[in-house]
């Protein structure tokens, strides 16, 4: 008797969802050993066993104005991945993230017969809350990555799993900053504060300067501090290091006028593919919002969260109502409360991310309450990875 190989379709957009791609293909490959993984995915999940027909990178595009001249070239790339879909087949489709594209795709092949898993839910408790009866129509099973989550989708007949962020299994509970320092070929004993300005080009294009002028001005005051960068991909690593130039022949300009032709621009480290050691090894992380904070949270580093989106989106976004919480950060969130600050638009300067900064830098015993909370919120996002297989296994054996 002729046994048909399992086939699983994966999309992932960006790095995280490449890490968690990878994570889930290898906890369904304990379940299905002879699997067939194919889809979009980076580096990770092809190094798991995913056969890629695209690379993630190809959706990494983020904003409501910013996605517009790159919607014809997203148009057929899904429209050649259903056609493939529909001919293979799959078991399941599992939507990793991405939601503008892949939600749209999954209603398709949901239509077709394909049972359709999206893992990572899209924060519709956050943005644009009416694309809740878009998933209920998409989706047969999402997986959550908070606990708060599978409460808000019961209340539209979304069939939720909270399996646990893979990340809080994956990090220590604890991290010694100095053996971190001396990964990256630094003091053990001097004091470091990370940049991390986001994976997109878009964000690190607004958040490269104000993070650099921030390192300026706290290496005034803080003369002994050392500045690390770390780049997702040597796309943004390019976009860092022109403005990073720039800025320090501006400064070194500048500086050489006040303080004597000695003077000049306080080193600025770039590395790859190192994000984080690089918090590890930080007193402080001034990170973008969004996936860095969490990580940051789960490292045990206190943290300065900043974003700007293109300034017609955010003004659509505000005046269209699409923004529904009261925080950003996702440590906040968690929490309920203002565990650590929020630069957003206007309020991200280099002058305002150095002043939080310096909160941190100067109150040792705020630092230690805020690594207090912070080790509470890791222990309960921490879940038997295996749930997340379990649940995909679970919805396989269902009728329709």
């Amino acid at each position: 008797m002729t046994t048909v190989q399992p086939i699983f379709a994966l999309v992932a957009g960006e790095a995280s969802g490449d890490q968690l791609g990878a994570a889930l293909i290898r906890e369904l490959r304990a379940t299905w050993p002879d699997a067939r993984f194919v889809g979009v995915g980076g580096d990770n999940m092809r190094r798991a066993g995913l056969e890629a027909w695209w690379d993630s990178a190809e959706l990494a595009v983020f904003g409501l104005f910013e996605v517009l001249g790159h919607l014809p070239r997203l148009w057929r790339m899904r429209r050649e991945l259903r056609r493939r879909l529909l001919q293979l087949r799959p078991l399941a489709y599992i939507g990793i993230d991405a939601p503008d594209f892949n939600l749209g795709l999954e209603k398709q092949l949901k239509s077709a017969g394909i049972r359709t898993v999206h893992y990572v839910s899209p924060t519709v408790w956050a943005w644009r809350p009416r694309r809740v009866r878009k998933i209920a129509e998409a989706v047969d099973l999402v997986l959550c990555l908070f606990p708060f989550e599978p409460a808000f989708y019961a209340g539209y007949g979304v069939a939720a799993v909270y399996v646990g962020h893979p990340m809080a299994d994956e990090i220590p509970l604890s991290s010694d900053a100095a053996e971190a320092r001396g990964q990256l070929g630094l003091d053990r004993q001097q004091r470091v504060v990370a940049l991390l300005p986001g994976s997109r080009s878009s964000e690190v294009s607004r958040l490269a300067a104000p993070m650099i002028q921030a390192a300026w001005l706290l290496s005034r005051e803080f003369p002994d501090l050392r500045f690390v960068a770390a780049m997702a991909n040597p796309t943004v690593s390019a976009i860092f290091g022109t403005i990073l130039a720039s800025m320090n022949a501006a400064f070194n300009t500048a500086a050489s006028g006040v303080a004597g032709a000695g003077a000049v621009a306080p080193p600025v480290e770039l590395i790859e593919g190192r994000a984080r050691i690089a918090m590890a090894a930080a007193d402080v992380v001034l990170c973008a919002s969004g996936t860095a904070t969490l990580e940051a949270m789960l490292v045990n580093r206190p943290m300065v969260s900043s974003y700007r989106l293109a300034p017609a989106t955010y003004r659509l976004a505000k005046s269209l109502k699409l923004l529904r919480i009261r925080y950003f950060a996702l440590p906040n969130i968690l929490a309920g409360a203002m565990l650590v600050p929020e630069l957003i638009q206007q309020a991200a300067t280099g002058e305002r991310l150095a002043e939080e900064a310096k909160r941190w830098l100067l109150d040792p015993e705020s630092c230690q309450a805020l690594r207090a909370r912070f080790t509470a919120l890791h222990h309960e996002l921490r879940s038997n990875a295996s749930h997340r297989a379990a649940a995909i296994a679970a919805l396989l054996q269902e009728k329709r």
